[in-house]
């Protein structure tokens, strides 16, 4: 399998979490359910510490550990939720890294932004998809990792949110070995072009909110032209 293989793994299995949440769901449950379909799907293992799928819900979207620590909370889905969802398949090294925001409102889940109700969690997924948005026209083959880190952490402040990375950081390079990674980051000097894959995944909320937003996609260049994985 190549990258675009394992990210499509990914891609599929936030859809089916989109069609299997209900509320009275236990994040374990859920976990367990999304693992066993990227298996289904070719991964052959996840490359983040042994977990596939880093599920937060609720007034926990907002934490952000390293998942070397990370247990899965003894939660269950609500009626009215929001759900993060960061998933790291790999099939023989060959990674995908995809995450997504989830919104259930009326135990139903909204698969459209601008049909959610809550306005803080519609803010938040609108704020995510524009800091993606920015990152498609900002960045340049001169670009490097910490112009993109401060560009986006001062675009992150002027619009009244804030960086919940417990880093600091907004992505990391894609390669074989995790130790080998390399961030978007103060200090980074490499140029974006200069690794074959990064991935772009701010985890945002405002000052005070118990509330966090995730949204991670692969990007890459194509002719000297950043496109997504």
């Amino acid at each position: 399998m190549e990258n675009k293989d394992v990210q499509k793994i990914a891609k599929m299995t936030i859809q089916y979490a989109k069609e299997i949440i209900k509320p009275g769901m236990s994040l374990i449950d859920l976990r367990n359910d999304l693992e066993k379909k990227m298996l289904e799907l070719g991964a052959d293992s996840f490359w983040y510490w042994d977990v596939g799928a880093f599920i937060f819900s609720g007034d926990e979207t907002n934490v952000s550990i390293s998942g070397k620590h990370y247990v899965t909370a003894n939660k269950t889905i609500q009626n009215n939720d929001i759900i993060t969802i960061d998933l790291s398949p790999q099939n023989n090294n060959v990674w995908g890294d995809y995450a997504r925001t989830i919104i259930i409102e009326n135990g139903i889940v909204v698969d459209c932004v601008g049909n959610i109700e809550n306005e803080e969690w519609k803010k938040g997924l609108q704020m995510e998809d524009r800091l993606h948005q920015e990152l498609l026209k900002y960045v340049t083959v001169e670009t490097t990792f910490e112009d993109l880190y401060f560009h986006m952490n001062h675009l992150i402040k002027e619009y009244g949110f804030i960086n919940l990375d417990f880093l600091g950081n907004l992505g990391h390079s894609i390669v074989n070995r995790s130790e080998d990674r390399i961030y978007i980051e103060k200090g980074n000097k490499t140029k974006l072009i200069d690794v074959n894959y990064f991935t772009f995944e701010p985890h945002i909320s405002v000052l005070n909110s118990k509330y966090g937003y995730k949204k991670e996609n692969i990007y890459y260049f194509v002719e000297e032209k950043l496109v997504e994985l």
